[in-house]
């Protein structure tokens, strides 16, 4: 059963509404849902490393957050290690990227693409 909340910070997890225009646009462009899945997996170099993609419909066990009417799908495991945290996006001379401040995290790496707890 799919867990909906309407209210992000119930959630755990904020999708900020720069994310959620980056994901609209992009999902527009494949002609996809406007949803993104986050997911953390093992390895990066601190341990563990966010994986994005873009979703179709949620797992069964995803808590699904909404921002501007796009979906931040969440498995439940990866919940735990990202609880409170937010999703943006941004845009630098370095590059643009999505990019996870991550309340759980005790260090990351210098790319903010891995963390370790």
């Amino acid at each position: 059963m799919t867990t909906t909340l309407s209210d992000p910070a119930l959630a755990g997890v904020t999708l900020a509404p720069s994310a959620a225009a980056r994901i609209a646009a992009i999902a527009a462009k494949q002609n996809r849902p406007a949803a993104l899945r986050l997911a953390v997996e093992g390895g990066g170099c601190s341990g563990f490393q966010y994986k994005f993609e873009m979703a179709g419909e949620p797992e069964a066990d995803d808590l699904v957050t909404e921002t501007d009417g796009v979906r931040l799908l969440v498995d439940a495991m990866s919940l735990e290690l990202i609880a409170g945290a937010t999703v943006e996006y941004v845009e630098s001379l370095g590059g643009a990227a999505f990019r996870v401040t991550n309340p759980q995290a005790a260090s990351g790496c210098g790319c903010g693409a891995s963390f370790s707890v």
